[in-house]
């Protein structure tokens, strides 16, 4: 077999060193390389390839280890994680595919094309997978957003552009942003995150997947022309942020949704016709990644010809093909003899088309170039033979500190004052100015919208039924405990689902750390890892799909850790999908669950003293099943009017949003041993809204799932009132809703 290297010669690259170097690749990795290739030395081409595939971010060799544990079966589960995305059972031959991806490093770097093109890449995961996208959402962290700081005015510049790109990307494409949620703390100021979701629906039959197979079978190129843009991408979100980072702005790729909405109908067409064998999106490390992937599942080789692949710019070199990361393209493996009438399908929604290579029996990528052999190497090892790291782990030593600080160690600050700070902390007010540039309504499904609190719901046309979606973590949980802070993110996600009388079903994560080299980052990650685990086994919730982002740090400071999960849940009636806030004056208003005056991490102490310390509030995974299934089972019985789950704030903040949004008032006087515990985030609570009538019933039923149950208040008035707490109802919609804006539109 001839091989063909930069000097036509089996010698090592000049500057070898350096070239590693560039390429994030280091001596050992290099002698797994020379192994690979039975001894020869690899040239540029290889090296990009071996530089993207072993990345970080396409390889998970610093977290795989800690993956393998995950949940990921249930009687509903149609596909778990491995391909494009996960996908569920919904009933009636019906499917839900859903995923969540992080588009970080890009976003900080350039926010408007970051997090455009974050959200493209998350919707190709969902259409690639033979699915419409139906619902997006997106989980946002930014750093200190207030005051005349130049960080605080780069901040407010970074969720202005991100929240642009966000918005241009999925209204052009006609998908509602149903929902998400945005926090702030300082451990973001220099890497903030941007993780993406979105979900779609097909019918369980039509699924198609990520795999080439079929000697002989056409490999072919779809979507926009290839550039330059995006080089190096994989590589560059494998890596930590310095004060050089701001150059790396070539190397975030540019988003045309346009495109993006042909490539889209033209694909969902195709899915009609049987035509392929496989499909795979091209994101990061590009062509690379998805032949690799493609081929690998299945053991296939594949021979391609670049010179074939359509560019967008002169003098391109097999390098630049295989490792760009423009967007918009996919890679098809047909069946023989169905070129022309794919090539039809995508002329016809004036896309490129070209078939690139065909699928061989040597397990081998073989590329050329204009005639020539540029690369030949093995796909098993390049695609699923990664180096598996088993990083060194150390309780980080912070920890000490943050356990000996308790709520008891600081000075008392009167209630009142309190209750006026939370409920204006950019926490808790409302994000309108961020929503109202998502449309939510486009497709005329969106049941339960931004801003309606707790999980937003979709109808499911098709069979009446309603998915209802929630993202959740709270950092702080995590910095304290990642264990305990992971699996609250799963409780937490699930208890909103379950607010809208969906039954929580399976789960999407992303996991966003910080330097995996650091062993106390590794160590959170571990441990944040046990807590899905531990979590997502009690409540039947596995993990589909999910995604890993790693080196989010700057200047050697990582990001508090922070496990975004993305919760999907069924409601069987889309008539059924129980609101969030005040339905109608006079209701009661019912307390479920135990306050136990429990502070550590709490927005409360971070408000108010600027503290993340304390103990992690417990959770009792039987009481969190009993509670969801007490206002599922109410709900379908038509005996709850609004449910709302006590979290950020506790249940002053909870019952304060409920009238705000509502713009209905608000009396409430609640038992507690201490007056501040109208603050403390106890878990496995929740508000529930009831008829007078009906109010007998639903404690009856609190009981029989062995609840604490209290009437608590009622609904009306102009006020809001809550113990010794009073805000007149005007002034609480006032702070709730013209916080945000006022501080982010300031230059």
């Amino acid at each position: 077999m001839s091989h063909t290297h930069d000097s036509n010669t089996n010698m090592p690259i000049e500057n070898l060193d350096e070239v590693l170097k560039n390429h994030k690749l280091s001596q050992e990795e290099y002698q797994e390389i020379l192994r690979i290739l039975e001894g020869r030395h690899p040239n540029i081409v290889e090296i990009g390839i071996f530089s993207a595939m072993w990345s970080e971010h396409c390889s998970y060799k610093s977290s795989s280890k800690y993956l393998r544990g995950f949940p990921t079966e249930a009687p509903w589960v149609i596909q778990g994680p491995g391909e494009n995305a996960g996908v569920i059972d919904i009933g009636d031959g019906m499917a839900a595919v859903f995923k969540m991806e992080s588009h970080n490093h890009p976003s900080f770097i350039e926010p408007f094309q970051g997090a455009a093109t974050g959200v493209g890449g998350i919707l190709r995961d969902i259409f690639t997978m033979g699915a419409r996208p139906v619902a997006n959402m997106n989980a946002l962290r930014f750093g200190n957003v207030e005051g005349d700081s130049d960080t605080a005015k780069y901040q407010r510049h970074l969720v202005r552009g991100v929240v642009e790109g966000i918005g241009s990307y999925g209204n052009c494409m006609g998908v509602p942003t149903i929902g998400g949620e945005v926090s702030f703390d300082e451990s973001y100021n220099g890497n903030i995150l941007v993780n993406a979701f979105s979900l779609g629906l097909v019918q369980k039959d039509e699924i198609f997947l990520g795999v080439a197979s079929g000697v002989g079978n056409p490999v072919m190129y779809v979507g926009s022309k290839t550039g330059r843009d995006g080089l190096g991408g994989a590589v560059m979100s494998s890596d930590s942020f310095t004060e050089a980072s701001k150059s790396l702005r070539p190397t975030v790729q540019v988003g045309d949704p346009f495109t993006e909405k042909l490539l889209l109908e033209a694909c969902l067409e195709l899915f009609k016709a049987d035509l392929i064998v496989g499909i795979q999106d091209m994101g990061a490390a590009g062509l690379t990644s998805s032949a690799f992937e493609m081929a690998g599942k299945t053991g296939a080789g594949l021979r391609l010809y670049l010179d074939k692949v359509p560019a967008r710019e002169e003098g391109m070199t097999p390098y630049d093909f295989m490792l760009s990361e423009s967007q918009e393209r996919m890679l098809i493996c047909a069946k023989q003899g169905s070129e022309e009438a794919i090539i039809e399908i995508f002329e016809k929604w004036g896309l490129d088309v070209a078939v690139i290579g065909e699928v061989t029996d040597t397990a081998r990528m073989e590329l050329m170039w204009h005639g020539e052999q540029c690369a030949d190497m093995p796909i098993a090892p390049v695609s699923e033979e990664a180096p598996v790291l088993d990083r060194p782990v150390a309780r980080p030593k912070y920890l000490d500190r943050v356990a000996m600080k308790n709520i008891d160690s600081f000075d008392a600050i009167a209630d009142q004052e309190a209750y006026e700070r939370l409920l204006g902390d950019m926490e808790v007010v409302d994000k309108a100015w961020i929503y109202e540039q998502y449309d939510s309504m486009v497709q005329t499904n969106t049941v339960k919208h931004p801003g309606s609190l707790d999980a937003s719901s979709i109808r499911v046309k098709e069979n009446g039924k309603a998915l209802a979606v929630s993202t959740d973590c709270n950092p702080r949980y995590c910095y304290i405990d990642p264990l305990k802070g992971a699996a609250l993110a799963v409780v937490e996600s699930g208890r909103n689902v379950a607010m809208s009388g969906a039954r929580p079903l399976a789960i999407t994560d992303c996991l966003n750390f910080g330097n995996p080299e650091n062993p106390e980052v590794m160590w959170q990650f571990a441990q944040s890892c046990e807590g899905i685990k531990e979590a997502s086994l009690a409540l039947h919730t596995p993990v589909v799909s999910g995604n890993v982002s790693l080196y989010n740090e700057t200047n050697g400071v990582s990001v508090f850790p922070t496990p975004a999960i993305a919760m999907v849940g069924l409601n069987e009636d889309a008539q059924k999908v129980l609101p969030s806030l005040f339905q109608e004056e006079g209701s009661s208003i019912l307390l479920v669950g135990e306050t136990k005056g429990e502070f550590g991490g709490s927005l409360y102490m971070k408000a108010l003293y600027n503290e993340t310390v304390g103990n992690v509030p417990e959770c009792d995974y039987k009481k969190e099943l009993a509670l969801w299934n007490l206002v599922i089972e109410a709900n379908k019985e038509g005996l709850l009017k609004s449910a709302k789950d006590v979290n950020v704030g506790g249940i002053a903040i909870a019952l304060s949003k409920m009238a705000a949004c509502s713009g209905l008032g608000v009396s409430a006087y609640v038992n507690l041993k201490k007056s501040r515990d109208i603050f403390d985030e106890s878990q496995s609570r929740a508000l529930l809204e009831v008829e007078n009538k009906d109010m007998v019933k639903v404690v009856a039923m609190a009981k029989e799932f062995e609840l604490e149950i209290a009437v608590i208040g009622a609904v009306g008035g102009n006020d809001v009132k809550i113990n010794d707490l009073a805000l007149p109802l005007e002034k609480v919609k006032e702070i709730y809703f013209h916080t945000f804006s006022k501080s982010i539109e300031e230059a």
